[in-house]
């Protein structure tokens, strides 16, 4: 049997400077992962979120499967199937049957460090604007508190504030509902 991959994942929402500052320090102080710039499709299901992703910078594409959604806690067991970057679209299509809600980021602009064992994917999108994302993947749930641990030191070390469950309800609720609100109608 396949080990679980489990994402502990803690997100802050940054300014501009903040955002080029901290850039400016993983350069200088972390592993460079490189740019990983996306299209991702979001399915949301009452306690899931399913996406279809297009991974531009690194020419290949995914399906993956959160049995999470974002302020429901902070730990988010994965499973990811790889998929060619030429079914992205019917892939979005066969979702869109389903009839759930479908929400797309059309660009993310991200780029990856490593920093004392926890990634940060620094990013820009039209949703969120500037974030940053702070994860340790695990195996197993034992291991949640030491990577909490981890993610929390180096984000009190970067002076970024790491969003509480109820800010990321609140602002994900707002942009579900902006999405419903602006959403065009299908024929």
């Amino acid at each position: 049997m396949t080990p679980k991959q489990i994402e502990v994942e803690y997100r802050s929402r940054i300014s501009e400077e903040e955002y080029h500052a901290l850039i400016a320090f993983l350069n200088a102080h972390a592993e460079d992962l490189g740019e990983d710039d996306k299209s991702i499709h979001f399915f949301l299901f009452p306690d899931k979120t399913l996406k279809v992703t297009d991974n531009i910078s690194q020419g290949s594409a995914k399906i993956t499967l959160k049995l999470n959604r974002i302020g429901n806690g902070a730990m988010f067991e994965e499973l990811e199937v790889p998929i060619a970057r030429t079914d992205v679209d019917k892939m979005v299509r066969i979702f869109d049957t389903f009839g759930f809600d479908h929400l797309i980021e059309p660009i993310v602009k991200r780029h990856n460090y490593t920093y004392k064992g926890v990634e940060l994917a620094v990013k820009y999108s039209e949703s969120w604007q500037y974030h940053v994302e702070l994860e340790v993947m695990i195996n197993d749930e034992a291991e949640h508190a030491a990577a909490e641990a981890k993610i929390r030191t180096v984000a009190d070390e970067l002076k970024l504030h790491i969003m509480t469950e109820e800010e990321l309800t609140a602002f994900t609720t707002v942009l579900e509902n902006n999405y419903r609100k602006n959403k065009a109608p299908t024929v």
